[in-house]
């Protein structure tokens, strides 16, 4: 299976133009869940909420079309793709003529497809959706909903996951509550270049520290792992250290290269949220 050294993360690398899918690389979840203990079923649903804007190609006339795109990839397929193949991949529409954005859009959806359910027994699909340039201004700007933790005039000494940092409030009763944070930074497993995002995390159960969950939340900050990785990896501390009967973590990361990630996984079934990009994204 591929690896992420073998990518062409942070490797000089030539720029397609013409349609190419063999630009994607996909790469098992499976070894990191297995850092965090998970194997055989998945104690969380969701997806990886993807938004491209660099995305082009020409008419049958030869004349350049644009749209902006959004994935849906489900958590259940046994590969992410990795980002800058995926870059490369819609990079190579740039100079290829198709009969219209429906066909654009049927090959994004069997390719990315491909790719992400590629070695699994059964497959599904990937969600595909194109917005054309009469609908752009309908693109919504949306911080996301909750309670700021930021607000907390709090002392941060660490900087690599601190999950003993979270905790419960002995004697509150139970809760249900929707906590935000726009301080979530950790860098690429690959390059180490930062990755910006903000987090909501949203649970029913024993009051969450609020203090311990910001330190918590920073101390990603210099923490190597992709976004899908990193929410993972969040969801599960939270989930064992503070044992809530229900839980969702839903990061919205800045772009890079035109292309952002926004993981969410949750304990239990739900609506996957609109795709709606963040001031910062």
């Amino acid at each position: 299976m591929n690896s992420p050294d073998q990518s062409t993360l942070g490797k000089q690398t030539s720029y397609p133009d013409h349609y190419d899918p063999s630009q994607l690389y996909p790469m098992a979840r499976a070894p990191k869940r297995e850092e965090i203990g998970l194997a055989g079923a998945l104690p969380f649903f969701g997806a990886d909420l993807w938004t491209a804007f660099e995305l082009s190609w020409l008419n049958t006339r030869g004349k350049p079309q644009v749209a902006i795109a959004h994935f849906t990839v489900p958590c259940e397929t046994p590969n992410i793709i990795e980002s800058k193949s995926l870059k490369l991949y819609l990079g190579s529409f740039s100079n290829s003529r198709f009969a219209s954005a429906d066909e654009v859009r049927d090959r994004l959806r069997a390719d990315l497809s491909e790719a992400a359910w590629r070695g699994a027994e059964t497959a599904a699909t990937v969600g595909v959706r194109l917005v054309l340039p009469d609908a752009f201004e309908r693109e919504r700007v949306q911080e996301l909903e909750g309670l700021s933790l930021d607000r907390l005039d709090i002392e941060c000494s660490d900087y690599t996951p601190a999950p003993q940092r979270l905790r419960t409030v002995v004697g509150e009763p139970p809760v249900q509550e929707t906590l935000t944070s726009n301080l979530l930074k950790s860098n690429c497993l690959v390059t180490g270049q930062p990755d910006w995002g903000s987090i909501q995390v949203r649970y029913h159960g024993a009051a969450i520290a609020q203090e311990g969950l910001l330190q918590y939340l920073v101390s990603f900050r210099n923490h190597n792992e992709f976004h899908e990785q990193c929410v993972e990896r969040i969801f599960m501390d939270v989930w064992r250290q503070c044992k809530p009967t229900k839980l969702s973590v839903y990061a919205r990361y800045t772009r890079r290269g035109g292309l952002d990630i926004n993981p969410l996984r949750t304990s239990h079934p739900m609506a996957l949220p609109a795709n709606l990009r963040t001031a910062r994204q």
